[in-house]
């Protein structure tokens, strides 16, 4: 124990007067896969239904398994390419969920790169220009850097299922996209190579759809993914989801995180009349709703830490009885690189929702996805394609990293604790950003994906560490302060040094490293 502690300190130490030195100059494994979640066939000849299995085998060139945010994207993106797009949703009517409702700015601008902008219009779409920050009764607001782009750039936030609902509806007014409401059951797998899928049609119908490439982008409860990757899902937390309706945020068109006792608690308009509540409860287990536990948690724990602006709408909000839970996950990418398959969105890569940062990651992800396939005119080589789509993993891991990272860093830093050092470090994190400039500036600018620099985060997080020792050490240092302001900085690597070690520290701040990163399009032989 005293040993990791010294590596922490050690390690700790060198980052942060490395930090600081960079920061004001600057100013400005493969493992064994698991068992596959695969139907493999001796052969493709024969079938449950084998006029339908002729008619789908060769009538897409990629198959999107769900439909959610990342697969309607991708489905529009890869049908304005020219992609002859298959897409298997297993419920096309409307999501109703209390996540992925708000979109950073860093992910309207990719929002902007697909052309998919015009769907936050018509769905009471907020308009977000930055956070409030409360703490013991002090708040403080922290804008989005917004001054170098148009003023149509900000964050957005909005009802998750209508903005889904416009992206399908775009998708599919494309004549070589087609949706259809099905449920995927496993992956046809020949030689190694993913073939396709079998699924079960609207009316329980079994079927089988081929293309050269299949995307799985099935969302949060993915069932295919181990077959595609070694998924390590973490469960920090829960969200209880309340909408509070006809009441006003203290600061309009901005986020409100109250650093609250347990863990933090989130604010934010999904439409001109109503207001996200999120109450983070830590753990995988949550009060009861049924039997009215979780109201009294909510009335008792939670409403005295409530801002008074919001207090009254907080209470009718539980009165009325719209309690929802979904638990909260993380989980880094590690793809098992399998030919003619590949992981997209929350199937693929999870982190904490506090910082809202999940479809800035997808669509980046789809940008990234785009510009690698859209020299290809055909994908039926597997091997060749797959080799080629290795380079994926690497190219995006700047923003990718970044978000992930700052997620589960400020996660555990806004969480309350019974430890002096992490108490510090909450106090002294409000505190820096409080300063504004480029103190706030800068973590908002990754916070937001306009500056996904996974050096640029480290260097803040080891900067708000410092700057709590340097407090500590007011107005005279004593052997117990600069004790607690070891333990500060120790506690700080603890925090981000194994959230690194999970993105790849080589990935993530040399990718150019990576002989995946130089990848060149695959050259095909003429299959027409």
């Amino acid at each position: 124990m005293m040993v990791t502690d010294f590596q922490y300190l050690l390690g700790g130490l060198l980052a942060s007067l490395l930090g600081l030195a960079l920061l004001y100059k600057s100013k400005s494994t493969k493992k064994r896969r698991a068992p596959m979640v695969i139907q493999r066939h001796q052969s493709f000849k024969t079938s449950v239904n084998g006029s339908r299995r002729l008619e789908t085998a060769r009538s897409a060139d990629v198959i999107i398994v769900g439909a959610g945010v990342a697969g309607s994207a991708l489905a529009h993106t890869l049908g304005k390419d020219g992609r002859r797009v298959h897409v298997i949703e297993r419920d096309l009517s409307e999501p109703d969920r209390i996540v992925g409702e708000l979109l950073q700015p860093g992910g309207y601008l990719k929002l902007i790169e697909l052309g998919l902008e015009d769907c936050l219009n018509e769905i009471d779409a907020q308009r977000i220009f930055g956070y409030a920050l409360y703490k013991d009764g002090k708040d403080t607001k922290l804008p989005y850097p917004l001054e170098k782009f148009h003023s149509d750039v900000a964050g957005r936030s909005f009802h998750n299922g209508r903005f889904i609902q416009r992206m399908r509806e775009k998708a599919a007014t494309l004549p070589n996209v087609r949706l259809e409401q099905g449920t995927v059951t496993s992956l046809l797998e020949e030689k190694g190579t993913i073939k396709g899928v079998q699924y079960k049609s609207k009316n329980g119908e079994e079927l089988t759809a081929y293309a050269p490439l299949t995307i799985v982008c099935d969302g949060c409860f993915s069932n295919l993914r181990r077959s595609l990757c070694n998924p390590k899902v973490d469960v920090p937390s829960c969200f209880v989801g309340l909408v509070l309706e006809n009441c006003q945020l203290p600061h309009t068109n901005h986020g409100h995180v109250v650093l609250a006792d347990p863990s933090p608690i989130l604010f934010y308009p999904i439409s001109s009349t109503e207001i996200r509540c999120l109450v983070d409860v830590p753990g995988q287990k949550v009060p009861s709703v049924s039997n009215g536990d979780m109201a009294h948690y909510l009335n008792t724990v939670v409403a005295p830490q409530i801002p008074p602006e919001l207090y009254n709408g907080f209470i009718a909000a539980i009165d009325k009885g719209n309690i929802r839970t979904m638990p909260n996950r993380s989980m880094p990418a590690a793809p098992y690189p399998t030919p003619g398959a590949l992981l997209l969105g929350d199937a693929f890569n999870m982190r904490h929702p506090l910082t809202g940062g999940g479809m800035t990651v997808a669509l980046s992800d789809i940008v990234v996805l785009r510009d690698l396939l859209r020299p290809l005119h055909d994908l039926h080589d597997a091997s060749a394609l797959c080799n080629y789509l290795e380079s994926f993993y690497t190219l995006r891991k700047p923003v990718a990293s970044t978000i992930n990272t700052l997620a589960g860093a400020l996660y555990k830093v806004f969480c309350a604790s019974p430890d002096k050092a992490r108490q510090e470090m909450r106090r002294a994190c409000f505190d820096y950003l409080s300063l504004g400039g480029i103190f706030s500036n800068g973590p908002v600018s990754l916070l937001s994906g306009l500056n996904p620099r996974p050096l640029v985060l480290v260097l803040h997080f080891f900067a708000v560490a410092i700057y709590g020792v340097g407090r500590l050490m007011l107005p005279f240092p004593s052997p117990k302060r600069m004790w607690l302001g070891a333990r500060l900085i120790s506690g700080a690597s603890g925090i981000i040094f194994p959230i690194i070690m999970s993105e790849g520290v080589r990935q993530m701040f040399f990718p150019a490293m990576v002989p995946a990163y130089y990848r060149d399009p695959p050259n095909y032989r003429d299959f027409s």
